[in-house]
């Protein structure tokens, strides 16, 4: 995600430098970006106008605390990490003179732009808030979604948004994988096998590392889990006792529930459709 941004900002117009680690990750970044700079962290925090981290979690602090001394007044710092409370008592906690934001890009990397895409702004005070708002409108005027709340509340979501969606995700790959037919069962599927399985690729594509460090990190995402292993077994049952009349019922209650909360409910069907026939 930090050569996607570096990617959207170029093509905004703005100087990029970029710093790690990581000498070979470097090498590459180079190589796919040949406008950016490339610096020490020393080098690139005193050249910029604002610092976006984007490291795993694992070493965020770390990170923060070998950047703070060369942070100046005013200088803005914000995250892109996955969870927002960590990261923004950590900001909070070494950097004084700089201005901090918390910020979570809800997509990957394959975006194509920033339009239609979500993000969610996690301002703790005044000064926050006012830069939240200027991120908010530049991102908007860019057709992305832009979400403004604690990182608490945040978090708490994500266990939900993320950490359910990336379990149910593992949970049905692996109850794919246990049959011998998985090419078989793509070339005969229908629309929401398709979906199901280009979810599930998706997310055993990706670094595992950043799946687990999600898993053991979000704020109550095990409760989240076990709930659905609760309705999970509560759905079997109905099946495993030939129980349709049950079934109907709860999967009626299910479409009114959905009908008052979301009012675009019944396009969801058509926009299945619309999504498959883009894969």
């Amino acid at each position: 995600m930090g050569r996607w941004f570096a990617r959207f900002l170029l093509s905004e117009g703005k100087e990029v430098i970029i710093t790690g680690r990581n000498e070979q990750k470097l090498r590459e970044a180079r190589e796919q970006l040949p406008r950016v700079e490339v610096a020490t962290s020393v080098e690139a925090v005193k050249g910029a106008d604002a610092i976006l981290v984007a490291v795993p979690m694992d070493s965020f602090e770390e990170v923060v605390q070998q950047v703070q001394p060369y942070v100046r007044p005013r200088q803005i710092v914000m995250d892109i990490t996955s969870t927002k409370a960590f990261p923004v008592e950590v900001m909070h906690k070494y950097i004084k003179s700089g201005l901090v934001l918390g910020m979570h890009p809800v997509f990957g990397p394959g975006a194509s732009s920033v339009a239609n895409q979500n993000f969610v702004l996690t301002p703790i005070n005044e000064q926050e808030n006012a830069l939240a708002g200027k991120v908010k409108a530049y991102l908007e005027a860019r057709e992305a979604r832009v979400t403004m709340m604690s990182p608490q509340e945040h978090d708490e979501m994500m266990a939900v948004v993320l950490g359910l969606s990336h379990f149910i995700a593992l949970v049905s790959a692996d109850t794919l994988l246990s049959f011998d037919s998985l090419k078989q069962m793509k070339a005969a599927g229908g629309s929401s096998y398709k979906l199901l399985l280009t979810l599930v690729e998706s997310v055993i594509a990706e670094a595992p590392e950043f799946y687990a460090s999600l898993q053991m990190t979000l704020p109550n995402v095990a409760a989240v889990e076990e709930l659905f292993q609760r309705r999970v077994k509560a759905w079997a049952d109905l099946v495993k006792n030939r129980d349709g009349q049950s079934f109907v019922r709860m999967m009626s209650a299910l479409r009114d529930k959905f009908e008052k909360s979301d009012p675009d409910f019944r396009k969801a069907y058509h926009n299945l459709y619309r999504v498959v026939d883009g894969l």
